[in-house]
């Protein structure tokens, strides 16, 4: 077995990583940790002023800072304005070609989630949980955006791509799907029986009859599927002390030879599914862009709006 699985690049999906990539995890979990951080300070400091109904809040101490317009309320309005500027470069960087050039897809695309969930947090504090008028319709519109930039980056991660992002050719992964099967007749710590559900997907015809509703349900299904399933196959090896530790077989166990097929049984799941859905992935991710980037505009519109009606008031 171990001759099986000495060549790197039999290793499973994400193994190796390469120190820019140990660095953008790094500045990654600093990143959200801050953005916890800030959020769980503003939760803490104004739960009493928040919790209070709209009547009783001018008698609050606290109203003078953290009201919209106050103090501190003023200032997280300008903070996450900020946040949603910086996101919009994102897109912009798809669209300008000099622009492209800095840094990986991938890792702006990980900050663009990040700071796409910590804005609306931070707007929802600005507007002292208020949310009518306006600014109500702003708000509701700013959450449809990020439910849809989740199912986004979602079906994003659906499309295979290599460590640069760069979308890989058919060829390339009929290759590697190619050594991971050889890999998988090779290992004889599971008869082929037992592996064979882990493999089970929709036929290309099932695939190409099926709407576009089915088929993301469809490819939801089988990613939550994997783990319970590759928890079984654990459970055959590991001991009853170990099945209690490893969470009856979801967490890795510490048996190298278990989980090097594990790896590859994985890794060949996840690559014959991306092949099978490919062709309808692309196809879902377009009408992805054309519902979210409507959504994303006219919110910028309506908060341009907003900051235009809080200038003009003299809130500025």
């Amino acid at each position: 077995m171990a001759t099986i699985f000495s060549n790197p690049s039999a290793a499973p999906r994400g193994q190796v990583q390469s120190n820019g990539e140990t660095w953008h995890h790094i500045r990654l979990a600093l990143a959200w940790a801050v953005a916890i951080a800030v959020i769980g300070i503003l939760f803490w400091y104004g739960f009493s002023y928040y919790r209070l109904n709209l009547e009783d809040r001018p008698s609050s101490p606290l109203h003078q800072q953290l009201r919209p317009t106050g103090e501190i309320g003023l200032r997280l309005g300008m903070l996450g304005t900020a946040m949603f500027c910086i996101i919009f470069l994102y897109p912009l960087r798809k669209a300008w070609k000099w622009f492209g050039k800095i840094g990986k897809t991938r890792h702006w695309l990980d900050f663009h989630v990040l700071i796409g969930i910590t804005a609306p947090v931070i707007i929802t504090f600005h507007a002292s949980f208020k949310l009518g008028g306006l600014i109500g319709i702003a708000y509701w519109i700013m959450i449809s955006v990020v439910l849809s930039g989740f199912i986004g980056r979602y079906i994003y991660g659906q499309i295979p791509r290599s460590i640069n992002a760069t979308q890989l050719s058919l060829n390339e992964l009929d290759a590697r799907a190619q050594t991971l099967t050889e890999e998988l007749h090779a290992q004889q710590l599971f008869p082929a029986k037992e592996i064979q559900p882990l493999l089970d997907l929709p036929s290309p015809e099932q695939i190409n009859n099926m709407g576009l509703g089915a088929l993301f349900i469809s490819l939801l299904g089988a990613d939550l599927r994997r783990p319970l399933l590759v928890s079984r196959l654990r459970r055959r090896v590991l001991s009853g002390w170990e099945k209690i530790v490893t969470l009856g077989g979801l967490r890795k166990s510490g048996h190298t030879e278990l989980e090097a097929v594990i790896g590859v049984i994985r890794e060949t799941f996840w690559l014959q599914g991306k092949m099978a859905f490919l062709d309808r992935t692309q196809q879902i991710f377009h009408l992805w862009h054309v519902v979210h980037r409507p959504f994303s505009y006219s919110f910028a519109v309506i908060v341009i709006i907003h900051i235009g009606i809080a200038v003009s008031m003299g809130y500025f």
